[in-house]
């Protein structure tokens, strides 16, 4: 294959609005001995991207400036060490940064195949919800077939997704939306029911929805706002995952209390600054139990729209809209 010395990506002018993205060129990012270098056709945008670009977000060390977190492509090249893919070959990667290009590096830990019959765009859409959906849900939420579980933002990539993987290994799901067309949609993905968080509160709901039991694992990406309903709507020996904190991190006058009486636990992690050998296994994981289902046809990602990787400011704005249902994607060739 054939790889040129430059290469367009998308460049953060500065830390601001979507405006300050802007198309640049540049020269290809060298890989390491156990990276690929990927030719991307199609990039994931989420969350994180759009605190990366405001400033708040800053990538780790070593890590490409470039935002983007998750591809789907060719292999181009690879390191001396890179032994599970060659190239040519399809795959999508969990990303350390850089993504946002027409290439892009990679470590083969955080690489797989795209799932049988998939494109590029439905690939790219995978790493990094599925990674954090099954290193929060199932492996520190510890959720498994028989339990129950809230999802908070089911409408969003990181909701959708949870919906179906917590589905599809035997749990009962409910989520929370905030719309009624987003609470039909979480229902139609396979939630037992959903909770416009407008118009319901959400505690309460799951109360009633669960005969006054309660629910094992909320997954959260609201934070402080929810904390106290988060604790309410759980179970006896219930488990609280936080990814996020949309809703503020800081907490006011708040008991303590229903954690100890309940024997709750409260866990929090994030994706980006853990080791490769960390997401290497989360990905060997998702390799031996998720990508099965995938290849099957079932639990796949919903695509809400998709940008050409010059319109990412467009792409950006969307997201910051939460107008969107499932997945915002970038197509670069």
């Amino acid at each position: 294959m054939t790889v040129p010395d430059r290469m367009t990506y998308i460049a953060a002018t500065a830390a601001g609005g979507p405006e300050v993205l802007q198309p640049a060129a540049g020269p290809l990012p060298p890989p390491k001995p156990d990276e690929g270098l990927i030719r991307v056709q199609a990039a994931g945008v989420n969350r994180p991207d759009v605190s990366q670009r405001q400033g708040s977000y800053p990538p780790p060390p070593g890590a490409s400036p470039i935002i983007g977190l998750e591809v789907a492509g060719t292999v181009a090249a690879a390191g001396a060490e890179v032994r599970q893919y060659r190239v040519g070959d399809q795959v999508c990667a969990l990303t350390n940064g850089g993504g946002y290009a027409e290439y892009c590096v990679a470590p083969q830990a955080q690489t797989l195949p795209w799932p049988r019959g998939y494109d590029a765009i439905r690939a790219a859409a995978l790493p990094e919800t599925f990674f954090t959906v099954w290193a929060n849900l199932f492996m520190l939420g510890r959720l498994t077939r028989g339990e129950s579980a809230l999802i908070h933002g089911g409408s969003s990539g990181i909701g959708v997704t949870a919906i179906q993987l917590g589905k599809e290994f035997g749990a009962t799901v409910y989520a929370t939306a905030g719309s009624d067309e987003k609470v039909a949609a979480c229902v139609k993905l396979g939630a037992e029911a959903a909770i416009n968080y407008r118009t319901a509160d959400f505690a309460e709901e799951i109360k009633r929805l669960t005969g006054g039991r309660g629910v094992d694992v909320v997954l959260d990406m609201v934070g402080a706002a929810y904390f106290e309903r988060n604790l309410r709507s759980l179970k006896l020996d219930g488990r609280l995952v936080l990814i996020a904190f949309l809703g503020g991190s800081k907490l006011e006058k708040f008991d303590l209390t229903p954690i100890m009486t309940k024997r709750l636990s409260v866990a929090g992690s994030t994706m980006r600054p853990r080791t490769t050998a960390q997401k290497g296994a989360i990905a060997a994981e998702l390799r031996a139990r998720v990508w099965p289902v995938l290849d099957a046809g079932r639990c796949a990602p919903v695509i809400h729209q998709v940008f050409p990787l010059a319109e990412a400011a467009a792409a950006h704005a969307l997201m910051e809209s939460s107008a969107h249902i499932g997945k915002i994607m970038l197509r670069v060739t």
